[in-house]
């Protein structure tokens, strides 16, 4: 019997709902494109969840930030064209996760700053760490997979 390989998408949200952040969940979900193991994205991703626990920019773009630099980014110094495509992956991530969510900001997606115990409670209280972040996964992982796509089949203006 086959074992059906789950999609990217099912991954993160999987990783996400067993008690790992968002960016790690992100990270995870492509850590093999990334040629690292998956306990090597939890590592790496662990510091920052939850915008790096200030309610910065939300996890699940770092994470996804991660995977493009590990895909696309600079490798030598000196390497100025690997360097603009960082750059532009960078952009785009970052601002086609703010047009599909409204911000990047972790706490104005919540709607509470997690950097304070009162409003970390609050979100809790109201669920939102089970019942929004995991849409907050998704999103960075969809974006991802589309910034991906168009990367690898020069659909990126400047690529």
């Amino acid at each position: 019997m086959k074992m059906v390989e789950k999609n990217k998408h099912d991954k993160a949200i999987e990783v996400f709902n067993s008690n790992m952040s968002c960016s790690q969940a992100v990270l995870a979900a492509f850590s093999e494109e990334c040629g690292i193991s998956e306990e090597q994205a939890f590592r790496l991703g662990s510091c920052f969840g939850g915008g790096m626990r200030k309610g910065e920019v939300c996890g699940a773009c770092t994470g996804a930030l991660m995977v493009l630099g590990l895909l696309y980014g600079q490798t030598k110094i000196g390497d100025q064209k690997k360097r603009e495509t960082a750059i532009r992956v960078t952009n785009l991530m970052m601002s086609r996760f703010k047009e599909a969510n409204a911000s990047y900001r972790c706490r104005d997606l919540l709607g509470y700053d997690i950097s304070t115990p009162e409003g970390a409670q609050k979100a809790r209280e109201e669920g939102l760490f089970t019942d929004f972040c995991p849409k907050m996964v998704a999103s960075a992982v969809d974006i991802l997979e589309e910034i991906i796509e168009e990367t690898e089949h020069g659909r990126i203006q400047g690529l």
